[in-house]
């Protein structure tokens, strides 16, 4: 996943959905069997040509991270140059685990180029606005490139990097890099200055450190920017597999010290979650793995999958308060991205460095079999408990069920949503319309249903633990991506369990009127039902956003002061006329609260008489009517009688 807030959005899909150049769209109309045949063709005929020599030299990149109060990055690049004539510096655009050009360009600032004492005009690319070009004169065999990346100082501006106590350095947003090399042939040898006293946390290996300066081995490009770092004033590093032959550790930054004390049982979930998945996967894709993770209110959420690593952000009480349960299939999540999505990549979002187009027709696999792994590791090794774990797929189970836009939208093409949308809106008008990253939760609810079914076609033996022992956890050891396409998963599938899994997941993906995925559930022992009794997952999240989903009822969130947020399309509230960013301000003749509205719908379940509601729309006040009467609806599964509880199988840790 991407940044933390779109991360989280497909679990606050009831809440508020998560959600330039539309480039190579899937269209929702086309078949699974076309998503193959152009991953047959291979992805790299479309590609530029390449150097096939590395890179002649190596690029010096010093990064200057002292300025955590004004929150700017100082840069300083010395990059070698074989040749004299033009040269053409790339700012990354497409970042891997971001499905889509969202490289912050806009960010640069201050931009100097020289050779030797002299100063080299550069002009930007007026149709691709992250290459710039400056002419190298004859006699140079450096230039020196010099800018700021000015950092989001408040979160209306990007997600903020940088507080006086911690900070998240991704390197793709102070680096420029000569085009015309694959990135994995282009070597750096970065450093960084931080302020005074600060430790810090990444996958790449420390050749030296200079005081507060960090030398850092010479890396080829690709590396660089998927080994994100870390630092603060308040720091621990925990062995999460003691004794093991390849370390695993978590690294953890946070705005106050009080963060770091961690409760045995929740230290020992952590550990386990190691264990489990090494269980499941049978294999290790990396020499080393680094959970990076800060708990802050300071600076933004984060959930960023890398291949030796991953980026983490919490806000605080990740440790300390129980009521933050919700947050914890995060670090499953990405971890599950070392084996699904870094090492394990579907072809098409395989590039030659991070300006070539990026296609996200299997983020469905990359996300959606992803996110569940995460429920799945999160329960297995005990970070949730399985009542948590149900009454999370049932939040996503009636989100899904009540997605209208799934009258229009296929999952296939949802998986354009990251290239259609790259700054990845939180919360979009009308977000159950207009569907965002729906292949995260129903993917999840999809890969469900195929390891429920594989169950039932093999009795029992065989499950999707197998698909993911053989499909991900293939050539143990192995570093190097290996990338798939969709006849990989299907021969995967059947060699596991054979049946017309092409059909099956056509009718699925492409379907734009399919039914919501809920026979998963079902045919593991459970039901989807509604009671007047509130989703204990719902309620934790719902008190963290200070919002209220009444999705299920009456048709619409509402904050703490009334602000409507998304409005179900076509239920009571939206034939009412109401719509997102209306306020409500009375109920039944009483001043809006929650307990007021809880009040009335009560009050109208069974009858014939309307909810009264008066909303202030842009300075109006109007009168309106809700003929709602079905009472307050929670979502919960339910055990069906007479059935084996796969669920419980399926949550119950590897031994």
């Amino acid at each position: 996943m991407s940044n933390r807030c779109t991360r989280r959005a497909w679990r606050g899909l009831l809440l508020a959905a998560c959600l330039p150049l539309v480039v190579h769209a899937q269209s929702q109309t086309t078949p699974l069997h076309a998503h193959a045949d152009a991953e047959s063709a291979g992805a790299a005929a479309a590609y530029p040509e390449r150097a096939r020599a590395p890179y002649p030299g190596t690029i010096t990149l010093n990064v200057d991270a002292r300025d955590v109060a004004q929150k700017i990055f100082r840069v300083h690049e010395t990059v070698p140059v074989a040749t004299p004539g033009p040269l053409t510096l790339l700012y990354p655009q497409w970042i891997p685990g971001n499905h889509g050009p969202s490289g912050p360009v806009i960010g640069i600032a201050g931009l100097k180029i020289t050779a030797g004492s002299q100063t080299l005009p550069w002009t930007r690319d007026p149709l691709n606005v992250y290459a710039f070009r400056v002419d190298v004169p004859a006699g140079a065999g450096t230039v020196a490139v010099e800018f700021e990346f000015l950092s989001p100082t408040t979160p209306r501006s990007g997600r903020v990097l940088m507080s006086p106590a911690l900070l998240d350095l991704p390197w793709n947003t102070v680096v420029l890099y000569p085009a015309g090399y694959s990135a994995r042939a282009i070597t750096l040898a970065p450093s960084v200055q931080l302020p005074a006293g600060w430790q810090y946390a990444s996958a790449l290996e420390l050749a030296g450190r200079d005081g507060d300066t960090l030398r850092f081995a010479p890396t080829p490009l690709n590396t660089l920017l998927d080994s994100p770092l870390v630092a603060g004033k308040h720091f621990e590093r925990i062995d999460l597999a003691p004794g093991a032959r390849v370390p695993v550790h978590l690294d953890v930054v946070a705005d106050h010290a009080r963060e770091l004390k961690i409760p045995p049982a929740l230290l020992q979930a952590h550990r386990e979650l190691v264990t489990q998945a090494l269980r499941l996967f049978g294999s290790q894709h990396y020499t080393h793995y680094d959970f990076l993770l800060w708990i802050s209110d300071q600076i933004g959420g984060q959930g960023l999958e890398h291949h030796q690593s991953s980026e983490n952000g919490v806000g605080p009480g990740y440790f300390t308060d129980p009521a933050t349960w919700y947050d914890r299939d995060l670090l499953p999540h990405e971890y599950t991205h070392s084996w699904n999505g870094k090492f394990r990549r579907p072809a098409d979002l395989w590039t030659p460095d991070f300006n070539v187009p990026m296609q996200d027709t299997l983020l469905w696999v990359y996300e959606g079999q992803t996110q569940y792994w995460g429920y799945v590791l999160a329960t297995r090794s005990g970070l949730w408990s399985k009542a948590q774990a149900r009454d999370v797929l049932a939040a996503d189970a009636a989100s899904m069920a009540l997605r209208a836009g799934r009258q229009w939208r296929s999952v296939a093409d949802t998986t354009n949503q990251p290239i259609i949308d790259k700054n990845r809106i939180l919360s979009p008008d009308w977000a159950n319309w207009q569907r965002g990253e729906d292949y995260y939760i129903e993917g999840a609810l999809l890969w469900l249903d195929v390891d429920a079914r594989i169950r039932q076609l093999t009795g029992g033996r065989k499950s999707l633990d197998d698909f993911a022992r053989a499909f991900f956890g293939a050539d143990d050891g192995r570093v190097a991506t290996l990338t798939y396409n969709l006849a990989d998963i299907i021969k995967a599938l059947n060699a596991i369990a054979p049946w017309d899994w092409r059909q099956f997941l056509e009718q699925h993906i492409d379907d734009a009127r399919a039914a919501a995925p809920l026979g998963g559930l079902e045919r593991a022992g459970w039901r989807l039902v509604y009671t007047d009794q509130p989703n204990a997952y719902l309620k934790a999240v719902e008190a963290r956003r200070k919002s209220v989903n009444y999705a299920a009822s009456v048709g619409f969130v509402v904050d703490k002061n009334g602000r409507l947020g998304d409005v179900q399309w076509d239920g009571p509230a939206f034939q009412a006329g109401l719509a997102p960013g209306m306020k409500l301000i009375a109920v039944d003749d009483q001043v809006y609260s929650q307990n007021a509205l809880d009040d009335a719908i009560r009050a109208a379940k069974g009858g014939a008489t309307p909810i009264s509601l008066a909303v202030e729309n842009q300075g109006h006040v109007v009168p309106l009517q809700v003929n709602y009467h079905g009472g307050l609806r929670y979502p919960h599964l339910e055990r069906i009688k007479g059935t084996a509880d796969a669920l419980d199988r399926i949550l119950s840790p590897l031994r």
